[in-house]
């Protein structure tokens, strides 16, 4: 009898969550990977099955406690083909990872980070085996379509709402990056308001180090703005080419360099317009780097800016960079969008949406005001330091979770059949 309630004890203590991600591998989609590691660290075993990607090519690794399961996929989807073939391809890979984690490791949880809001169907597979489904909302997929495509009509416009109704209706709880998008999942989700849980993708300071400036960075001009981000076609780095250019031709200033610091699908297209506007001396795109290069090209400038234009996605999405820029101490310039507001405050100036021009004056104006750079940055790096970062944010996570694994415990202990 002692042996038996020792082993439930056992059983109900060991606390299993399997992550599935589809958009980007771990351990370089940071925000999964501090949820991955978080549990880990408070004594949850942690899986996470995720797409292969460069320098992430490895079926299987364990790092810091965390049991990583990697697939390749096929290129980014475009128009209805690409889209099935893409979201096929990871469905299949996700369930045939699921079974072998299953057999391997277990779990209790499947934790699906989206986009695309369909991981749900993994985990119905897993529902007669007692594991349930829990939604990690990291981007509103309806929106995102929009921002691409331009239209909220059509076939796969109106896919991504059912499948953000459905992934809602199979969840046992919520997490979301900020009160925009719970209340989406309240309103659009039917979920109930106890079930939804904001969890802010703060950074960790650890690996935002605030280091001295490198002149060399800057091609032998003053004075830098610096931006950090996925090249993407919704990332609306666009309007950084014509400010750089408004600035440089409008302006009269050639004083100022543009390091723009990330990788993406758009990359190349980007490169080759800043060529064609004559731009390529004072704006240089890194491409995908290191974090230690990361942070010389972000410490070297004087102001971060984001270009995110206004759009619904974009307005009620919470955007990592800013929460970087600011625990580096960077004043921000950016449009004027409801959560980006809410998370820099008076950390940043805030342009007309989408309107270069603006853009440009205000990150001159900045550049020129030394002492408002301080006292700006000043502020957003004592914001995150008392509010945002990952130390503040993650107590959200470990919450939830040691709420639902507390009644799920209960609940066996007091139904042992």
């Amino acid at each position: 009898m002692c042996a038996s309630i020792c082993n439930l004890s056992l059983y109900l203590m060991d606390r299993k969550i399997l992550i599935i991600v589809e958009n980007l591998p771990v351990p370089f989609d940071t925000r999964v990977w501090q949820e991955a590691t978080t549990l880990a660290a408070n004594g949850y075993t942690v899986s996470v099955i995720c797409p292969k990607g460069k320098g992430f090519d490895k079926d299987y690794e364990l790092l810091q406690g965390v049991h990583i399961y990697r697939h390749s996929l096929p290129a980014e989807g475009n128009g209805a083909v690409g889209y099935a073939r893409e979201y096929f391809s990871a469905l299949y890979h996700q369930y045939r990872l699921a079974r072998k984690v299953w057999r391997e490791v277990g779990f209790h949880v499947i934790h699906g980070c989206n986009p695309p809001d369909n991981i749900y169907l993994v985990a119905n597979r897993f529902k007669s085996r007692g594991v349930d489904y829990v939604f990690d909302h990291h981007d509103i997929c309806p929106e995102l379509f929009e921002a691409k495509f331009g239209k909220k009509s059509g076939i796969l416009y109106r896919s991504q709402l059912w499948l953000e109704r459905n992934t809602y209706s199979h969840c046992k709880f919520a997490f979301v990056t900020n009160e925009s998008y719970r209340k989406i999942a309240i309103e659009r989700g039917r979920m109930h308001p106890d079930k939804v849980h904001i969890l802010r993708s703060g950074p960790r300071l650890e690996r935002l180090r605030i280091l001295p400036p490198d002149p060399s960075i800057r091609r032998g001009r003053p004075h830098m703005v610096g931006y950090l981000g996925v090249i993407g076609q919704q990332e609306g780095i666009e309007y950084i080419l014509n400010a750089a250019r408004y600035v440089r031709e409008t302006l009269g200033r050639d004083d100022i360099f543009w390091g723009i610091v990330g990788g993406g699908p758009h990359l190349d297209a980007l490169r080759r317009k800043c060529a064609e506007m004559h731009l390529d001396d004072i704006i240089e795109f890194t491409g995908r780097v290191s974090d230690e290069q990361l942070l010389r090209y972000l410490n070297t400038a004087d102001v971060c800016v984001n270009s995110d234009e206004y759009n619904d996605m974009n307005d009620k999405s919470t955007m990592n960079k800013i929460l970087e820029y600011m625990a580096l101490a960077k004043p921000i310039v950016q449009f004027d969008l409801t959560e980006g507001r809410f998370s820099a405050a008076e950390a940043s100036l805030y342009a007309r949406p989408n309107d270069h021009v603006d853009l440009a004056n205000k990150i001159v104006e900045l550049i020129d005001n030394p002492q408002r750079r301080k006292e700006m940055g000043e502020f957003g790096r004592n914001r995150v330091l008392n509010e945002l970062s990952w130390d503040h944010t993650s107590k959200a996570l470990l919450d939830a979770y040691n709420a639902y694994f507390t009644a799920r415990e209960s609940a066996t202990t007091s139904d042992p059949t």
